[in-house]
């Protein structure tokens, strides 16, 4: 116990000094995205769609066997790198989610999503996230979004994850485009992307990084994301593992 409070305390005062003067940007990443756990197959996966371009260059962080983040609104992108240590060092998602935002004084800002080794999942919503802002959580996942055109967001695409079946990549899809149908982004569409972690997962076998793809810039960035994944399972089979 004296240990594990010892790395407590050591991880919350880096964890502050890497946070506490970080600025604010001068855009906001209107966003909604889930973080998910497929705990058959231990992938760990976030999917992103925002009024933003190239938003999977900033949102979706995640790391086999040990978790998935979405840092988003104003976002803190330390968030991603940050709370994956802190995940692999044995925290669960609730405790990063707070050890992230306790010496951030930008917190009221921020939006983040979190799942751990375990499939826990937490969310932080900031105070004064733009409306409409917030996030649900359940059994592997956690969906959060703001400046939406409602709740019905959040609520749809967590039942979308919920239910629909098959890999862990359909189901992020089908969160996301349930999402859009209930409205989605107030401010309209602009990016998208999806990254899945799993050990040995990727090219040849010699990563992790099982999917990511990306759309920058598209009128109708979900769409084309599913395109552009069902080219990449078609040509690399990333989900064939499935079918064996």
């Amino acid at each position: 116990m004296k240990t594990r409070l010892i790395m407590l305390s050591v991880s919350v005062l880096l964890v502050s000094c890497t946070l506490a003067d970080v600025p604010l940007p001068d855009t906001v990443i209107a966003t909604f995205s889930i973080v998910a756990y497929d705990e058959v197959y231990q992938e760990f996966g976030v999917a992103v769609q925002s009024k933003f371009p190239a938003v999977g260059s900033v949102v979706p962080f995640a790391k086999a066997g040990v978790g998935a983040i979405a840092t988003q609104a104003w976002s803190n992108p330390s968030y991603g790198p940050e709370g994956l240590t802190l995940l692999e060092m044995g925290f669960d998602a609730d405790t990063v989610v707070k050890m992230l935002t306790l010496k951030d004084e930008h917190k009221d800002h921020r939006q983040l999503g979190v799942i751990d080794a375990e499939g826990n999942a937490a969310a932080f919503t900031g105070a004064t996230c733009q409306p409409w802002a917030g996030h649900k959580t359940g059994r592997n996942f956690a969906v959060q979004g703001n400046i939406l055109t409602g709740e019905d967001v959040v609520h749809s695409m967590a039942k979308a994850f919920e239910t629909a079946e098959g890999p862990l990549a359909q189901r992020l899809l089908a969160a996301l485009e349930a999402g859009q149908a209930a409205g989605g982004d107030s401010r309209g569409q602009q990016s998208a992307a999806m990254l899945i972690v799993r050990k040995a997962g990727g090219y040849s076998g010699l990563s992790d990084r099982a999917i990511d793809v990306r759309v920058d810039d598209h009128p109708e960035p979900i769409a084309e994301l599913r395109r552009v994944f069902d080219i990449q399972n078609g040509l690399f089979g990333v989900i064939s593992y499935l079918q064996s």
